[in-house]
């Protein structure tokens, strides 16, 4: 395996891997609205500022780095919604 195929393969784990830890969000946003979230708003909250500002970078920076947008989306769509339940 070539050093390139090598970065490859582990750049698309790492897309995956980071829409799956916002994905993820989905258990404790279904909780929060059933009653019985623990009320934890600022985690969430922070991940989805976090998303907003890695997708701006990949969407601004001079060539766009679509992995970043697509690996960070989740996280701003879930961040706000499991921070939002949570209230």
């Amino acid at each position: 395996m070539t050093k390139e195929r090598f970065f490859t393969m582990m750049g698309w784990a790492g897309m995956v891997t980071a829409m799956l830890m916002y994905i993820f969000y989905f258990g404790q946003i279904r909780e929060n609205l059933a009653g019985g979230g623990n009320g934890q708003v600022l985690q969430p909250l922070m991940a989805g500022i976090n998303c907003v500002l890695w997708v701006g970078y990949g969407l601004f920076k001079r060539e766009r780095d679509w992995a970043i947008v697509i690996a960070n989306t989740p996280g701003i769509i879930f961040g706000f919604l499991a921070a939002f339940t949570a209230l």
